[in-house]
């Protein structure tokens, strides 16, 4: 089987932690939530600071994050990634932030270059379920190493040297493999999307660490 029909699991062990983690989330238990809080808030809190640009905003926009996942728990798959989940909770999220900053600085629509009615007539839960898709299928296009360094930097946050530690490679080699798998991403993102909110997706992931 090609890299391409491969399942996106960045690591199996972590998976099947999460895989458990979401089963008792089913089940309301609120231990599970808070493992998964403390296991992931640091990394969304720094994907979110990364594109709203104010601590006091990304406290708040995180803190959201994890009230969706606990009011929507009944919705996370358990053959998902968790991290992948939050990351396009994270992301809609702050481009709602930011729609409504520039609305009240009266640019909404020319920076956003949305079409009018556009804001009425998307179907988020949709829009959503196409990003996580979409973002999995387009690193399930990268090698093994590329899809865990990815995983690793864009997902979970880690900096470069947090990633070179874990992985035992060089920090340098850590951001030529991310700066190859972005170009591909990039590309197959770009020729998949249907929604112009695309664009400010594809910047959310390639803010640098």
């Amino acid at each position: 089987m090609g890299e391409a029909g491969l399942l996106y699991q960045p690591n199996a062990n972590m998976n099947t932690l999460d895989a458990v983690l979401v089963e008792r989330l089913h089940k309301n238990e609120v231990a599970a939530f808070d493992t998964l809080y403390w296991k992931y808030h640091e990394a969304v809190y720094r994907n979110i600071l990364k594109f709203v640009k104010d601590t006091g905003v990304a406290e708040d926009i995180l803190q959201e994050v994890f009230t969706k996942l606990w009011e929507k728990r009944q919705e996370v798959k358990t053959s998902q990634s968790v991290a992948g989940w939050l990351f396009v909770i994270s992301f809609n999220l702050s481009v709602n932030y930011t729609r409504k900053k520039l609305r009240e600085q009266t640019l909404h629509k020319k920076l956003l270059a949305l079409d009018p009615g556009d804001e009425q007539t998307l179907d988020y839960k949709a829009m959503q379920e196409g990003q996580y898709h979409l973002l999995e299928r387009a690193i399930a296009e990268l090698s093994p190493q590329r899809r865990r360094i990815v995983t690793l930097c864009k997902l979970e946050g880690k900096t470069y040297d947090e990633v070179a530690n874990e992985l035992k490679i060089s920090r340098n080699t850590v951001k030529e493999h991310l700066s190859a798998a972005m170009v591909k991403l990039n590309d197959y993102i770009q020729k998949n999307a249907e929604h112009k909110y695309i664009v400010l997706f594809l910047l959310f992931l390639h803010n640098e660490l």
